[in-house]
């Protein structure tokens, strides 16, 4: 049955899916970096030095019992005056943050100090206060936190690229008819003017390049299997019917990984020898 013409190769459903989902896993990255370096690293800063102040106000509420004589007026004075200690870059925790912080008013109650259940307490502000109650083993310097903006802007730059890829490729074609081949850059090119044919990638990546001379000018097309079409033999893609064609058109050099004397077919798989009889008619 003769092909019918022209046979046209629209980008795959593999290129597409496979950009989309580049696409969707830098977005990702980039959101999740954006996050950690505009407040999330912040935020767990100021988790890991509130947590530490509880676990400091129990060590000083204990030190101060064991020396005797201590009362709840006594402790609710001392720590009255106290304050959360924080360090001196300010960048590295959330915006806003006012200080200096009193002691959160559980700490003064020493009734809630006697049992010495720091992390209880720790447990029940956090939760009041809308915190995580895991702190990071250590806090992150402003040079972590810049790692994040820097992580953020390669993954924007990456899926910015990926995006155009994808709205540069999704709209071109290849496409061959009785006269010659249309590449994906608008290239009108008569077989006429293919001079030479290169397939050493084709059959494991689908790739082939055409060295072109004429009315056109002077240049080299690549053809993409894999992004146009699809060229899988055994399934019919349009690539592969495209490739056919355009090598019973051809009329300059092939070049192959391996030219096959003639009589050499025993013992070669269907495709092998269909490009063998392509070659050597």
């Amino acid at each position: 049955m003769k092909e019918a013409l022209p046979i046209t190769c629209k980008p795959t459903r593999w290129f597409v899916c496979r950009v989309l989902l580049m696409m969707l896993m830098l977005s990702v990255f980039a959101v999740l970096f954006y996050i950690d370096g505009s407040s999330g690293y912040r935020k767990k800063n100021l988790v890991y030095y509130m947590h530490r102040n509880f676990q400091t106000a129990n060590e000083q509420f204990a030190a101060m019992k064991a020396k005797g004589g201590m009362t709840p007026d006594l402790w609710r004075e001392y720590a009255a005056k106290q304050s959360v200690r924080f360090p001196e870059d300010l960048t590295t925790l959330p915006e806003g943050l006012v200080q200096p912080m009193a002691w959160p008013a559980v700490l003064h109650d020493y009734d809630r100090m006697l049992p010495m259940q720091w992390n209880k307490l720790w447990l029940e502000y956090s939760g009041k206060m809308g915190l995580s109650s895991n702190p990071p083993e250590q806090p992150y310097d402003a040079g972590k936190i810049h790692e994040q903006w820097v992580v953020f802007w390669i993954c924007t730059g990456l899926g910015g690229i990926a995006l155009f890829i994808f709205l540069r490729t999704i709209g071109r074609r290849i496409e061959v008819d009785a006269e010659g081949l249309l590449s994906p850059q608008g290239v009108r090119i008569q077989y006429a003017d293919m001079k030479r044919l290169d397939l050493r990638k084709w059959e494991t990546k689908g790739l082939a390049f055409i060295d072109y001379d004429g009315q056109v000018g002077k240049g080299r097309v690549r053809i993409d299997g894999l992004t146009y079409g699809g060229f899988k033999l055994d399934e019919d893609e349009s690539a592969e019917r495209l490739m056919k064609l355009v090598r019973s058109n051809f009329s300059g050099e092939i070049i192959e990984y391996a030219t096959l004397p003639t009589g050499a077919d025993e013992g070669l798989t269907d495709r092998a020898k269909r490009a063998s009889d392509q070659v050597n008619p």
